[in-house]
C-alpha cells in the first residue's frame, strides 16, 4: 500500500468486478475507512448485492443455455409446436433480456487524481459541489462531453473524464 492506495483500491475493485467476495469488500471498505474516503458502503444490501454478484453469471449462463435447448427443441419440432410454445419462448427470451441488462453489474469509477471537483452540472462553469478525494467511488450513469455523469449523496454531479477512472 505505501501511499499508494488509491491504485490498491482500483486493483481490488477490478478483482471484486470479476470474482465478487466478501473479503476483498471488506478489504476496500478498510481501507477507505482509513484514508476517509466515500462510495463504499458497509450494510446489509451491500453484503446481498455481493451474494447475488457471485451467482449472477452463473444464472446468466443457464438462463442463456435454456434459451438455446429451447430453440432447438422448438426448430426441430416447429411443424407441430402451437403459438403457444413460441409465445412461452418468446417471453423467456424477453425474460432473460431484462435479467441481462436490468440486474448485471452497474459502473463504477475511482477519483484518479487527489481534489477533482465535482460539478452541478458538465462544465466548467457550473456550480461546485465538492472536491472529490483520490480512490471516492461513485456510480458512473453516463457520459456527455468530457464529463461522467456520477451519483453523489443521492443526485447527480459531474466529474471530468481525466479525473475518474473506469472499473473494468
Amino acid at each position: 500500500e505505501l501511499g499508494h492506495y488509491p491504485a490498491a483500491l482500483y486493483y481490488l475493485s477490478v478483482a471484486q468486478l470479476w470474482q465478487p467476495r466478501h473479503d476483498t469488500w471488506q478489504k476496500m471498505t478498510d481501507l477507505a475507512q482509513q484514508h476517509r474516503l466515500t462510495g463504499y458502503p458497509t450494510s446489509w444490501r451491500q453484503n446481498l448485492v455481493i451474494t447475488f454478484r457471485r451467482s449472477y453469471y452463473r444464472l446468466l449462463q443457464g438462463l442463456l443455455a435454456g434459451a438455446v435447448v429451447g430453440g432447438t427443441l422448438l426448430l426441430m419440432r416447429r411443424r407441430t409446436a402451437g403459438r403457444v410454445w413460441w409465445g412461452a419462448y418468446a417471453a423467456y427470451l424477453v425474460l432473460t433480456g431484462l435479467f441481462l441488462n436490468l440486474l448485471g453489474p452497474g459502473r463504477v469509477g475511482l477519483v484518479a487524481r487527489p481534489r477533482a471537483p465535482l460539478m452541478a452540472g458538465p462544465s466548467a462553469g457550473a456550480a461546485w459541489l465538492t472536491t472529490a478525494a483520490a480512490g471516492d467511488r461513485f456510480v458512473v450513469q453516463g457520459q456527455q462531453d468530457i464529463w461522467y455523469r456520477v451519483r453523489w449523496q443521492g443526485r447527480d454531479a459531474y466529474i471530468r473524464r481525466p479525473d475518474l477512472l473506469l472499473v473494468e
